[in-house]
């Protein structure tokens, strides 16, 4: 982690009210989906009670690829511990809800009816409640099936578009999980803004099947356009000639692009390439994508006598794209996200420290921070308890229950 940034010893304190401040949201969420949804309201101010089993959120264990996910998507909320198979737990969540203005979930169809704590039972007690779920599919023919990031990569073209041909490879990230959550949350707003006209809340759905078709949108509207269907983005006929990756001396590697005909004449001069500004058939962008086959073996081997650093000096030089192909670890020491603010400190669950990315925004020049720290389990469980009505003596009593149910 770069010595560049500040300590993280104690969250930032944001220096104004942030537009959902003052908003109270229940969230029974699990994994990415559900948890990103309530991060993003949290982040813009948001009271988030995070109500977990006793055993935890399931993330909180994952190895792996799996584990950045706790961290990441449940900062700025407050954890209540509660079995909600027993009255107590049931009745504890209940005088929460009563006070809340949204519930999250994101669990298979028809466990939170189970609990009596789905949208149609709670919408009784509150018509002001605003309920998001977030599923592996909108109501339809798929709605039984069990989801995962992955699955619906395979099922709606993603995986399809990312691989090389024969070779479908899922994204390097949970692009859908995190989309869906995000959606979610807009999906909340909107729900907000009709609430303060009619009064009245809804129950808002996200699918993760869905997020994904719409990820894909631009390929099906392009076979729609042209009749021709997309090829996977290893194999596809770019829009663009110079549009890749270039390996570099050293064996470093690159990305550089040249997307119009204005860029050509700056690149060609800038690495003094004349004859190519100077052939015919080069002429226009079109032209440039007919000739890739023979153009860029020649780019190529020009570039390979240049640094990477050297090639950035003059691509940055002459306002032409280009990107390093950089490592997830790398960007703790971006020197852009250094200087804007855009990683927020914070300390983990087990007492280490670190920084995480905060949302791509500003709200009055300021990007929306770390309040609280990604809460340990069941950190807020007696204050919560106690500011619904339940003595210390109850709360004593539940929680002796919760752990004899447990043992």
């Amino acid at each position: 982690m770069s010595s560049q940034l500040p300590p993280p010893t104690s969250p930032d304190i944001a220096p104004v009210k942030l537009p959902y401040h003052g908003l109270r949201i229940i969230e029974f969420t699990h994994m990415v989906m559900g948890p990103t949804c309530g991060m993003v309201l949290a982040d813009l101010g948001a009271e988030v009670i995070k109500i977990e089993p006793l055993t935890g959120d399931n993330t909180r264990h994952l190895l792996g690829s799996g584990a950045g996910f706790f961290a990441m998507f449940n900062r700025n909320k407050k954890s209540l511990a509660l079995d909600l198979h027993t009255p107590s737990g049931t009745e504890a969540a209940l005088k929460l809800i009563a006070t809340a203005d949204i519930v999250i979930e994101n669990f298979k169809p028809g466990t939170m009816a189970k609990l009596g704590l789905d949208y149609a039972s709670l919408s009784k007690l509150n018509e002001r409640l605003i309920y998001v779920s977030h599923k592996g599919f909108l109501p339809g023919p798929y709605d039984h099936r069990t989801a995962l990031d992955e699955v619906v990569q395979m099922m709606g073209g993603l995986a399809y578009m990312t691989g090389r041909p024969g070779d479908p490879l899922r994204a390097g990230s949970s692009v859908n999980d995190i989309m869906g959550g995000m959606f979610g949350a807009m999906g909340a707003m909107a729900a907000l803004a009709q609430r303060a006209v009619t009064g009245k809340g809804q129950e808002v759905q996200s699918g993760l099947f869905e997020n994904n078709v719409f990820l894909m949108a631009q390929h099906m509207m392009q076979f729609a356009v042209t009749g021709q269907a997309a090829a996977p983005m290893p194999s596809r006929i770019s829009a663009w000639a110079v549009y890749d990756v270039f390996t570099v001396e050293g064996g470093e590697q690159i990305f550089l692009a040249v997307v119009s005909d204005s860029q050509w004449v700056v690149f060609c001069k800038a690495f003094d390439l004349q004859d190519m500004l100077a052939d015919t058939r080069l002429v226009t962008n079109n032209d440039r994508v007919r000739a890739r086959d023979w153009v860029m073996p020649l780019l190529r081997n020009r570039m390979m006598q240049f640094s990477a650093a050297e090639l950035s000096a003059v691509f940055e030089q002459n306002g032409l794209p280009f990107a390093p192909i950089t490592r997830p670890e790398d960007l703790f020491d971006d020197p852009h996200l250094l200087a804007t603010g855009g990683l927020g400190a914070m300390t983990l669950t087990d007492g280490r420290t670190t920084h995480a990315p905060l949302m791509p925004m500003t709200l009055c020049g300021e990007r929306p921070c770390v309040r609280l720290n990604p809460p340990r389990l069941g950190e807020h469980t007696d204050a919560l308890l106690a500011e619904s009505g339940y003595s210390s003596e109850q709360i004593l009593a539940m929680k002796k229950a919760f752990i004899a149910k447990a043992d």
